[in-house]
Order: structure tokens, then sequence, then C-alpha cells
């Protein structure tokens, strides 16, 4: 099952390993990881995501709470949650496939920021399954490299993650 938990931490030396390091110890993956400063520089938000059953997520969850530097923990999911990530596709472009490139592009609201004769990169923004999609849209076509962000979620409305 996958989990996407909101850890906001101190934004100081050390944090970001002793959380990846619970994982670790604990043997799980993380699936993706993205960290940054919130509205205030103290802190940081460090968003997860990893697959795992109910009992090993509690669990992952009551332990990253213990954590020092660690302000609250919060698991996202639902209706509730807003959820993005970004990627950057390079896909080959040739006379062939150029028109179908463009049409995805559009079709995903997706954007061309680079053209050469050879290759064209796409900037995808939306949720984890639209990225997926576009990804499979694009393999026949020719993956050259890509390179994703991660999850970053919210609640959505006035849910606010306790500090």
């Amino acid at each position: 099952m996958r989990s996407v938990i909101s850890v906001y931490v101190e934004n100081k030396y050390g944090v970001l390993a002793r959380v990846a390091g619970l994982f670790m110890r604990r043997g799980f993956n993380i699936d993706s990881l993205t960290v940054s400063e919130t509205e205030d520089s103290r802190y940081s938000r460090i968003t997860i995501t990893m697959d795992g059953d109910e009992n090993s997520r509690e669990q992952l969850i009551s332990q990253l709470t213990k954590l020092q530097n660690v302000r609250s923990v919060k698991l996202l999911g639902g209706d509730s949650t807003v959820e993005r990530e970004i990627m950057l596709i390079k896909v080959k472009n040739t006379p062939e496939n150029r028109s179908e490139i463009m049409a995805a592009t559009e079709i995903y609201r997706a954007k061309i920021i680079d053209y050469t004769t050879d290759a064209m990169c796409v900037e995808v923004t939306g949720e984890p399954s639209k990225i997926k999609a576009f990804i499979e849209v694009m393999k026949p076509i020719g993956i050259v490299e890509m390179c994703r962000t991660g999850v970053v979620a919210l609640d959505r409305g006035a849910n606010v993650l306790e500090k």
C-alpha cells in the first residue's frame, strides 16, 4: 500500500540523515523524498512516499515522532490531499514522431522546454498517475532520459500540519 508521509522538522544539520536512517534501519525503501524550507525558514517539510502495510506504516510514523528535531508527522492521502510532482523527460525528436509528441504535450498540459532536431525536453506537472501515464505514452517514441522530483503534498483547505 502506497503511503505519503509529511514530516515537519527543524531546519538543522543532520535531520534528513536521521529520518532516512530510520527507514534504512527498519528495512523500508523510500519511493520518493522531497525536502524544502517551509513558510518559516526555521523549519522544513519532508514528504516521503513509501510502500508498506498499515502496521509497518504506523510503526514508522511512531518512530519518526520520537526523532530529535521532528516537530510533527502526518499521514496524507485520499481526497483531502493535493499531490503534485514534476518530471523532465527528453524524448527522441524525428519528423515522424514530432506531431505525436506535440499532441501528447498538449493533451497532458505539459510544456516543451527544449527543442533540438534530434530531441525534445518536456516538463510535466501533476499527480503521480499523470506522470506515469505520460511516460507510457512516450515509451514507444523513445525516452532518452528523464528526471522526477518526487511527490509534494498538502492537505486541502484549512487543514494544517501540527507544528
